[in-house]
């Protein structure tokens, strides 16, 4: 019998050269209200979804990003819509990246940017 997940993907972590800096990033580009948590071996800013027990979670830490092209892409729900959220990549130093092309799925529309450190984020916007 086929394993079938509440959430296939359960942690994520993405790794930043600059801890402030990218909390700066993901605070401005999505709204976040970071926790840091330094209760490991190295300090986490949390992602921490709606519902910790059914969502997925992650968290930023020092560490080194794959070079570009080469990692996996995150997408991240936008509290808005993808020409605002774009607009805030840019302002808060990210990039947009294949000319901001909008990919529409049957769950909604994404863009694909990458964070001051080259990470891969899809800019999600869910049918409402």
């Amino acid at each position: 019998m086929p394993f079938t997940p509440t959430n296939p993907f359960v942690w994520i972590e993405m790794p930043v050269t600059d801890m402030d800096r990218a909390m700066a990033f993901y605070s401005k580009v999505f709204g976040y209200d970071f926790e840091v948590d330094t209760s490991g071996p190295n300090p986490m800013a949390m992602f921490t979804p709606k519902d910790v027990q059914t969502g997925t979670a992650g968290h930023l830490y020092p560490g080194k990003p794959a070079a570009k092209g080469t990692g996996m892409s995150a997408h991240m729900e936008i509290p808005d819509d993808l020409d605002a959220a774009k607009a805030r990549v840019i302002e808060a130093g990210g990039t947009i990246e294949l000319d901001g092309h909008v990919v529409e799925i049957p769950a909604g529309s994404f863009a694909y940017a990458t964070d001051p450190d080259g990470n891969s984020i899809g800019l999600f916007q869910p049918k409402r």
